[in-house]
């Protein structure tokens, strides 16, 4: 067979599909699509061929074209972990042009120029530098620290309340970061402990914890009592826990939750001493040393709070039979 009429075939039968895909299947009649109602309807007979059609336009609804242009979106979303929003143009600091070709000497001397107006440009006054600098600071942290993006966004946003409230003057720029990371941290059940937040911060943990208790108190923040129980899993994993033995430290905090041994100590503590102790009732090979150095809190504080877990337990216990 000829190819000529290999392809003739062809196209018969891309014919013949488009003729199916375009008249109804039971009168012939067209076709025709609602897209109200994600339906495809055949005008004769009313037949619904197609429904639940995937609606490939925007999530939201404009009734003339000023509406449609002030609700399109083009480029990358905005977000407050830049200081003006991720609106501005970054020039890139490669020395090529578009097909990956090095500049010549003028050319890299003419760009080196725009980038530094570029650079200028971005922050019009000191208030944006010191917005600039300060998100910096907070991206560099949380980076450090492991933080996801959700508190990141968190943390920017509280840093500019407390920039546009004035609560700045007299603070260092450092402190603040370090202070609206942490609340955020907190607030999204992510809490880091002070140490390691002093660990990663630019400013001694003095300093960092007058500015956490300042803006707490003058932006109302509501931030909860940090629990033991969110500092579980990030240990757990840390120390490649076993899921008995992780669920045993879960339960002897809840155990003393509920008979408040928990009130007035260190929630990081009471996570390690958990731990230590599941690790001994499940038969587990942990030594206090170990869970002292994933997380960071010394030997005598587990050893301590080790020996409150397990009374508390017992008092479980004996309460129940």
């Amino acid at each position: 067979m000829s190819t000529n009429t290999t392809h003739r075939e062809t196209e018969t039968e891309r014919a013949e599909i488009d003729e199916e895909e375009h008249h109804c299947p039971e009168c012939g009649g067209n076709l025709k699509t609602d897209e109200s109602q994600a339906e495809t309807v055949c005008e004769d007979c009313g037949l619904v061929v197609d429904e639940d059609a995937i609606d490939r336009g925007p999530e939201w609804r404009a009734f003339d074209a000023s509406e449609k242009d002030s609700k399109s979106r083009v480029g990358a979303p905005t977000t407050k972990m830049m200081h003006d929003d991720g609106l501005s143009t970054n020039i890139g600091w490669q020395n090529k042009d578009a097909y990956g070709n090095a500049l010549s000497a003028s050319q890299r001397q003419k760009m080196q120029r725009l980038r530094t107006w570029n650079e200028r440009f971005r922050t019009r006054d000191h208030k944006e530098r010191n917005l600039k600098q300060a998100l910096g600071e907070i991206d560099r942290m949380a980076s450090a620290l492991g933080l996801p993006d959700n508190v990141r966004e968190t943390a920017s946003v509280i840093y500019r309340q407390a920039l546009d409230k004035d609560l700045l003057p007299g603070r260092s720029i450092e402190g603040i970061s370090t202070a609206s990371l942490h609340a955020a941290a907190r607030m999204g059940n992510v809490p880091r402990s002070l140490d390691e937040m002093s660990a990663v911060s630019r400013v001694d943990q003095a300093t960092f914890k007058r500015a956490y208790r300042y803006i707490v108190r003058e932006l109302k923040l509501e931030v909860q009592p940090a629990d033991p129980l969110e500092y579980l899993p990030r240990f757990a994993s840390d120390l490649d826990l076993a899921d008995e033995t992780e669920r045993r430290a879960r339960e002897l905090l809840e155990t003393a939750k509920r008979q408040n041994v928990h009130s007035g100590k260190s929630p990081v503590g009471l996570a390690a001493a958990a731990i230590y102790a599941a690790g001994v009732l499940c038969n587990d090979a942990l030594t206090q040393s170990e869970v002292s150095a994933a997380t960071d809190m010394s030997e005598v504080t587990i050893r301590n709070r080790y020996q409150e877990l397990l009374q508390a337990a017992e008092s479980g216990r004996a309460a129940a039979v």
